[in-house]
């Protein structure tokens, strides 16, 4: 299999949304990659498709996945992964990952990355449906950390004991996402620094940040939502910087998925993931 975290380079790279497209070839300012979501380049042709073909001459591309359902307890849909085959097959991209998240229950599909118990009968099933993912595409995939509103009772690992687990059992590596660690930090009152500390940073091939919203809960406490539609705040760039001064140089991705702004705001988001990065030693 091919290890995905040497083909990306420890830059600054965008989520890519078809508005920004002759933005992107006119000036890319600091993006050196861009990162797609693969359920929406799994048709036969069109726009979508020529205009990343042509993307793709120019920047790496790495491929993100929402709709694989890694954690349901169901078998993994083999449609799906056949059609997650074909693009990855064509597209050959530099990086593949999905959620560490279930979304299928039956038949039916929920709009949304739920969250699992972390135990020993779901890290098997989790480990299996990896992978099945990694030989159907015949490259390591990354996992990322899901951003948390809750903890379940009957978990009996921690977070980033459970990811380094199956890091271990499949050979995949890991996506962490910092606004996510964040955002659970805050949600369940545990330190950030302190997952960071404990993740298993030689297994990251690469980092997304992206906007959340604020709320509070039934109680009057902070509740932070991931929405990816918000410029980065301040207090994630910081975390960013502490991550980064402890894995060195990785490629750093800016999510923005909802309310998605012109290329000039985005653009200014990247800029910043580059500065970043030009702080830690290579």
């Amino acid at each position: 299999m091919l290890d995905a975290a040497q083909t990306l380079p420890a830059a600054a790279g965008v989520g890519y949304k078809p508005q920004h497209f002759a933005d992107i070839l006119k000036d890319a300012g600091d993006v050196r990659w861009l990162e797609i979501h693969a359920e929406n380049y799994m048709g036969d042709g069109g726009r979508p498709l020529a205009q990343l073909r042509h993307l793709a001459e120019e920047f790496a591309i790495s491929v993100h996945g929402v709709g694989l359902s890694i954690g349901g307890e169901g078998a993994l849909d083999r449609d799906h992964l056949a059609r997650l085959k074909h693009l990855v097959g064509w597209l050959n991209p530099a990086s593949f990952s999905e959620h560490l998240a279930w979304s299928t229950h039956d038949s039916h599909f929920y709009n949304d990355l739920l969250p699992l118990p972390y135990t020993d009968a779901t890290l098997a099933r989790v480990c299996d449906h990896i992978n099945q993912v990694q030989d159907t595409i015949g490259r390591r995939m990354l996992l990322e950390n899901p951003s948390s509103y809750l903890a379940f009772a009957e978990s009996t690992w921690s977070e980033p004991e459970f990811l380094a687990e199956i890091t271990r059992r499949t050979g995949c590596g890991l996506l962490l996402d910092v606004n996510n660690v964040f955002v659970s930090a805050t949600n369940l009152d545990f330190s950030p620094q302190g997952y960071i500390d404990a993740f298993a940073l030689d297994q990251v091939g690469e980092i997304h940040l992206g906007g959340h919203d604020e709320d509070e809960d039934d109680h009057g406490k902070p509740l932070l939502i991931d929405s990816h539609g918000a410029e980065v705040v301040d207090p994630v760039w910081a975390l960013l910087d502490y991550t980064l001064a402890k894995s060195g140089p990785k490629p750093v991705l800016v999510e923005w998925d909802t309310d998605v702004p012109e290329w000039p705001v985005l653009a200014a988001e990247a800029a910043r993931a580059a500065t970043a990065l030009e702080r830690i030693p290579a």
